[in-house]
């Protein structure tokens, strides 16, 4: 079928080893109806009769095996079939991995470590999600990692998280976030602070290590591992730290053969390098819908995917809380005092004053009890908003997710802002 413009209710009968992709307009909400036959989205297989429902932009590709027939109801603003699709090859890595997981089980090692690489808008989240619903159906429970600081899947941006992956994602709600292992960053991009970035990477590699030996399960299961889309300069550097971080043995490199073959010639001899090609279905995003990417993952956290959630509002004293940001800027080293690094400046733990610049940014609420706590590594408890700031009664008003009061005193602030407009 060649591609259109959904205007109401259209039919699809889509033949085996096919897919149909389409995206919901600006504005819109579609409905996906699994008429007959078997079909999947993104690893997660529909349930035949129940209509699915997706909010404006959503880009979606629903995979048949073997034939199905597909009503969609609603405003798209592109629905088409197409038969070039990687999903074979995709499912041959899967089978792989499970090799490897059968082979950990049997001799009570650990199982594969894979780490997801390439630029940006080849479909690495989407691939990662495709492999942990195929691993979980499979009765296992791997680990998922997302260090992709812009786009994050697990928290919000500006954040890297893991979490055990139990059972598969839901279609219209995404994985279930029980209990995520969440540190704060700060910043859309790992060029913003590397430092900084490849210190959280490695104290999560240090965390996995240690849950996977205390969970044998999760252990053969495996980890996989989301990056973000820098891949040259300072940006490769980062992507082979958080290989040895992890510790993979695994490196899935998407869409682009010159990482590959960078890739293959600097890991150890021990990891496989492969090359996968990305969908047809992926879509280049642009800065704009970039951002606006990230503001909706953070009203999410607030309201809910379907504004089904109820944040609270409430007043906090100035004196009830200390506020730092990670990172100070740089000086020359001429300047620094002795023996002190240039590079020093990326972990240091600055005092912010509270007042009219730290209204409307991200603030991570620390799990550190005291400033004598090591802030840079301790986890995040959760996150709020400034959304006022009264001077005279030196009180801030806040965004929260739960009533008060706020569970530790100490906060540390986005570079990132958002502005509710609820």
């Amino acid at each position: 079928m060649a591609e259109d413009k959904g205007e109401g209710k259209e039919d699809y009968k889509l033949e085996a080893n096919s897919e149909l992709r389409f995206e919901v307009e600006a504005g819109a909400t579609v409905q996906l109806e699994l008429a007959e036959g078997k079909a999947e989205i993104f690893g997660t297989e529909l349930t035949t009769n129940r209509k699915c429902t997706f909010l404006a932009g959503a880009k979606v590709a629903v995979y048949t095996w073997h034939g199905c027939h597909i009503k969609l109801s609603g405003r798209t603003d592109v629905a088409y079939i197409s038969k070039d699709t990687p999903m074979t090859i995709y499912v041959n890595t899967h089978q792989a991995l499970e090799q490897m997981r059968h082979i950990a089980e049997e001799h009570v090692t650990r199982g594969p470590r894979v780490l997801v690489v390439g630029p940006t808008d080849v479909g690495k989240s989407t691939l990662c999600h495709l492999l942990l619903n195929y691993a979980v159906a499979c009765g296992h429970s791997p680990v998922f990692v997302d260090i992709d600081v812009g786009q994050n899947d697990i928290a919000i941006p500006g954040t890297l998280g893991a979490m055990v992956v139990e059972r598969p994602a839901d279609v219209e709600e995404g994985f279930s976030l029980t209990a995520p292992l969440v540190f704060h960053y700060g910043h859309n991009s790992p060029a913003q602070n590397p430092t900084l970035f490849n210190i959280l990477v490695s104290k999560l590699g240090e965390i996995i290590n240690t849950k996977c030996n205390e969970i044998k399960k999760s252990n053969y299961s495996g980890v996989i591992i989301n990056t973000g889309g820098w891949v040259r300069g300072t940006g490769y550097d980062a992507i082979k730290h958080a290989a040895g971080a992890f510790e993979v043995d695994v490196v899935i490199v998407l869409d682009q053969e010159r990482l590959y073959n960078e890739l293959k010639r600097d890991m150890p001899g021990f990891v496989k390098v492969i090359l996968l090609p990305k969908s047809g279905g992926v879509v280049e995003r642009n800065r704009n819908i970039r951002t606006e990417f990230r503001d909706q993952k953070v009203r999410e956290y607030f309201y809910g995917t379907r504004n089904s959630l109820f944040p609270h509002t409430f007043e906090v004293p100035f004196a009830e809380v200390k506020i730092f940001k990670i990172g100070a800027p740089s000086l020359p080293a001429s300047c620094l005092p002795l023996g002190m690094k240039t590079g020093d400046n990326k972990t240091k733990v600055v005092p912010v004053t509270i007042g009219p610049t730290v209204q409307h940014h991200i603030m991570s609420i620390s799990s550190a009890s005291s400033v004598d706590h090591n802030i840079l590594e301790a986890n995040s408890l959760g996150f709020i908003i400034i959304t006022g700031i009264d001077m005279e009664k030196q009180k801030f008003t806040v965004l929260s997710p739960s009533p008060r009061p706020l569970p530790k005193s100490i906060l540390l602030m986005s570079d990132i802002q958002f502005m509710d407009i609820e």
